[in-house]
């Protein structure tokens, strides 16, 4: 008789905070849900909990909508502001234009116009040259400016340049949205709270992130600063992000928003990224591609030492031919991970520039 199998213990990596598990609060948040029944669809007082606490957090007026994808949380709240003869300006690094399979295109029917960045962030003066065709029925209409928070490259917008281009898009007749997929790691980087980096920023649609902060399959589509959108529950059910057990994706964000957790989880995640970008400065053939700002550290390596170190703990590399890699840190990174990747990567790339 052969004996059980065991699976052996999933080693923390940095190739995503997606891969990190939930925090034990958001657990002990869904095992206190689980208990009887009741409506379904988000009627009932997990969700009512959850909405208010956004709402606490972004302002009495915040209109809240749960889903349980990233993606869809981008396209949804994309959807129902724009019209498939609009545009959407957007970095050429944006997630929306990179890494979410034309779903923004094929959903909103809209076109994105992406832009060159400096560390991947928008500026107001890159707008006007994009708006010299309004009204012309031959030509899409810009509508939105997208940004992502922190963005792709692992840079963050700060208020006032946030707040710089909602001016510029609102002076255009265009919203502002805001994919925030790590938002709370920007806010815990710059030490503010959600609010001055949504809505008192200007920002008109945002894309609320929880599953990289410690949640599982939850996100939140919010409008701000009065941007209407009556018929998002259509737009969410046709688009099949309607959870049926709603109370479950609500519970985690009413954990996520009690006793500053999502604060407390993006701030350790941004300090084991700063850890572990000062661990690898100064070892050979390694070099940081800009400064670390939230929970990704963006390195260019030696070409031969990145496989050795994937096998010892898997990441990304961001750009194949610069040999640009990233690392991403979690709310469960601890400082032995952080210290025990950094010894393999001083060790590989030693050995690999002792070879030459």
């Amino acid at each position: 008789m052969q004996p059980p199998t065991t699976n052996p213990a999933p080693v923390r990596a940095f190739a995503s905070d997606n891969n990190a598990g939930v925090h034990p609060e958001v657990l002990a948040a869904l095992t206190a849900a689980n208990v009887g029944h009741v409506r379904a669809y988000g009627d009932d007082p997990w969700t009512a909990r959850a909405v208010a606490r956004i709402r606490e957090h972004l302002g009495p007026d915040a209109d809240v909508h749960f889903v349980f994808g990233g993606t869809a949380a981008n396209v949804l709240g994309l959807q129902c502001v724009t019209q498939p003869y609009h545009a959407v300006i957007c970095a050429q690094t944006a997630h929306i234009a990179v890494d979410e399979c034309g779903a923004p295109e094929r959903f909103t029917g809209c076109k994105l116009l992406t832009l060159p960045t400096k560390e991947g962030k928008l500026v107001p003066e890159q707008l006007p040259p994009l708006l010299h065709h309004g009204g012309d029925q031959h030509h899409s209409q810009p509508r939105v400016v997208s940004v992502s928070q922190s963005t792709e490259l692992g840079t963050v917008y700060k208020p006032a340049e946030l707040r710089a281009l909602a001016d510029a898009a609102h002076a255009h007749g265009l919203l502002l949205h805001v994919d925030g997929a790590r938002l709370a790691n920007a806010a815990a980087a710059l030490d503010v709270p959600l609010r001055a980096i949504t809505t008192d920023a200007g920002v008109d649609v945002l894309s609320f992130g929880g599953t990289k902060n410690g949640l599982m399959g939850a996100e939140a589509v919010v409008f701000l600063n009065g941007t209407k959108a009556p018929d998002f529950k259509f737009v969410r059910k046709s688009g099949m992000q309607l959870a049926s057990k709603m109370r479950f994706v609500a519970a985690q964000f009413d954990a996520l928003l009690a006793d500053d957790l999502w604060k407390r989880s993006a701030a350790h995640a941004n300090r084991m990224a700063q850890r572990l970008g000062r661990a690898v400065e100064g070892i050979p053939g390694v070099r940081l591609a800009r400064p670390v700002e939230a929970n990704g550290v963006f390195v260019f390596l030696p070409r031969a030492a990145i496989a050795p170190l994937q096998q010892r703990s898997f990441f990304y590399v961001w750009d194949e031919e610069t040999c640009e890699c990233r690392w991403m840190t979690s709310f469960d990174t601890t400082e032995g991970d952080v210290d025990r990747f950094a010894a393999s990567v001083r060790e590989v790339c030693s050995a690999k520039a002792m070879a030459r």
